[in-house]
């Protein structure tokens, strides 16, 4: 009987609530292992999960038996109610709704990649704001900005 085989690469981006500064430093290795364990568990290959501290990046070598949308939703939830059951953060931890998810070629994985573990560098010359929006208009993402991310730039 033939099988299917497929690999596809998706970068998925989501923010904190309210774009909060909240996901800190002696944590954020944690959490980042943590998705990348969410990642796998579903069946999927985590490439790398970084960020900073109001969002995350995380590329994944994605199975087609799982639509994107219930990858994001497994990392946000899972990992809301690991951060919210370590008390890490005063109150309850959130992520924002949505999410973005860009999609890449075999050639692109250690662009990518180096792209992803260079989050802290990247954002002292870029908000996250315009890190975002420029993903939307590289991939020819017609978006309206009232429904992006809350902006607290």
């Amino acid at each position: 009987m033939p099988g299917t085989y497929s690999q596809l690469y998706i970068q998925i981006v989501f923010a904190v609530r309210g774009r909060e500064n909240l996901i800190a430093k002696p944590w954020r290795t944690d959490l980042h292992k943590y998705i990348a364990g969410i990642i796998k568990n579903k069946g999927h290959k985590s490439i790398i999960v970084n960020g900073t501290a109001d969002h995350i990046h995380a590329f994944v070598g994605l199975k087609p038996a799982m639509a994107i949308s219930d990858l994001a939703k497994d990392m946000k939830n899972n990992s809301s109610n690991y951060i919210n059951n370590q008390k890490w953060v005063k109150g309850k931890f959130f992520w924002q709704e949505g999410f973005g998810a860009f999609s890449y070629s075999q050639s692109h994985i250690e662009n990518v990649y180096n792209y992803i573990l260079n989050q802290e560098e990247h954002h002292k010359k870029k908000t996250f704001r315009e890190e975002y929006i420029k993903f939307l208009d590289d991939f020819k993402i017609d978006y309206n900005e009232k429904y992006l991310f809350e902006w607290y730039d």
